[in-house]
């Protein structure tokens, strides 16, 4: 066993101190300490590569496997056709370099071209990007294609995705210009709190559809009053759910954007997934990444190329509204995979199972005392009730029957998910639970 250290010891020093770090411990300072092996991991030397691996097996085993997940929170537990990822793992799609030559990279460029097209298709929108690294970093990217002279603030709703408002925060502190949160109301963004916050600075309002708390947002509205201030409407949406909703562009978004990991991809311990995103045709010169496009070579016969790509994100970074260059081709060939498998009435389907039996768990939870809806409207997959425990007791109790419960949240209450995954059978056996409990 070993490995491959592409920098020396001199390099390393070097680059640290242009960083004003000392050590290159220095670089994790913000994680929490408890996280950090500080004498490396606890394996023995001198083991052989059966050895190990049977060592890491054994390691593995004492993993917790749930047969049953009613936890999203960003994370979504979907069946996914087996089709998908036998097409996305054949090795023309898994050994595919960045599609610079395009003579040599006509089925990577149209796996791409169909992913942005279907995009569009779920978004309603003109125009889509290959992919960014995930739903927080397409979140950012979009504030970041908003911003003008004059209008360099941004407003966020409250109740977007907690790990999605941090990467928006670091984006606008690294570039200069300001986020302010609007707060929620009744697990809704506050449409009186948002009229009173724009101003001439605001260059965009950013919501959540459905949001962290499941809960649905009144998306026109809050585009109109966005519009009406002279700001651009972005939504990040769960691509799942814009099955059965408005699309963006049907509430008015300049921008749309989202995760893609419910389209395909495996939970896979939180990655690798996708960002999405799509926007107008007035904002498409604007948009970061690549965009693959659709044209004829000399003998008329279709190809397939990169057609936009901003020349100041390789050359000229410093002046660049973004740096995003690449794109996750492999995961967005297998989301394309998936829109194609399931097409316009699987996805419906899906969407449908979702919402029902999330509202039939949220009925069947909230009959047992102590655990009542905390919000009053309308939601898609998540929902939020009270706990009249410690809801690390609950979980427990859950965790025993090989139930994956809901994420705990700060100040108490349980944020519940249920997609097409979870069973009639399974609802009730989680009810029977609970009463056990109370």
């Amino acid at each position: 066993m070993g490995n491959y250290l592409p920098t020396t010891a001199a390099q390393q020093k070097e680059m640290l101190e242009a960083l004003g770090l000392s050590s290159l411990e220095e670089l994790y300072r913000g994680l929490p300490q408890e996280l950090i092996l500080k004498d490396g991991p606890d394996i023995p030397s001198g083991k052989n590569e059966l050895e190990l691996f049977r060592m890491m097996a054994d390691l593995a085993g004492k993993n917790k496997v749930y047969t049953t997940i009613l936890r999203g929170a960003g994370a979504y537990r979907h069946y996914i056709p087996a089709v998908v990822s036998a097409i996305a793992s054949k090795e023309t799609f898994v050994t595919a370099y960045t599609p610079y030559q395009a003579e040599l990279s006509q089925g990577i460029l149209q796996s791409i071209f169909e992913f942005q097209t279907m995009i569009c298709q779920l978004t309603g929108m003109d125009v889509s990007n290959a992919s960014v690294y995930d739903g927080a970093t397409a979140a950012a990217e979009a504030i970041a294609m908003c911003r003008d002279r004059k209008r360099t603030k941004a407003l966020v709703s409250a109740v977007a995705d907690p790990q999605t408002i941090e990467v928006i925060r670091t984006y606008c502190w690294a570039s200069d210009y300001e986020m302010e949160l609007i707060p929620a109301k009744d697990g809704v963004t506050d449409v009186d709190a948002l009229r009173d916050m724009l101003s001439g600075d605001t260059a965009c309002v950013l919501i959540q559809q459905p949001n962290s708390l499941g809960m649905l947002e009144q998306a026109e509205e809050i585009g109109a009053i966005a519009h009406e201030g002279g700001a651009k409407f972005v939504i990040s949406v769960n691509p799942i759910a814009t099955a059965i909703l408005k699309t963006p562009a049907e509430c008015g978004a300049d921008v749309a954007v989202g995760d893609g990991q419910p389209l395909g991809l495996p939970l896979g311990f939180g990655g690798p997934y996708l960002g999405f995103m799509a926007t107008t045709e007035a904002m498409m010169r604007k948009l970061p990444g690549r965009i693959a496009g659709e044209t004829t070579d000399e003998e008329g016969r279709r190809a397939f190329v990169l057609t936009l790509q901003a020349r100041e994100q390789h050359i000229r970074r410093e002046k660049a509204s973004s740096n995003i260059c690449s794109n996750q081709a492999l995961c967005a060939t297998t989301a394309a995979v998936y829109m194609a498998t399931m097409g316009p009435e699987g996805m419906r389907q899906v969407a449908e199972q979702c919402y029902s039996k999330a509202h039939y768990l949220a009925q069947e939870i909230s009959k047992i005392p102590g655990f009542a809806l905390r919000h009053k409207g309308e939601f898609f997959h998540e929902f939020v009730t009270e706990c009249p425990y410690e809801t690390v007791v609950v979980m427990n109790k859950l965790g025993d029957a090989g139930i994956l419960g809901g994420l705990s949240l700060q100040g108490g209450g349980i944020l519940w998910c249920a997609t097409e995954m979870v069973s009639i059978e399974e609802i009730h056996l989680v009810a029977k639970l609970l009463r056990e409990l109370v």
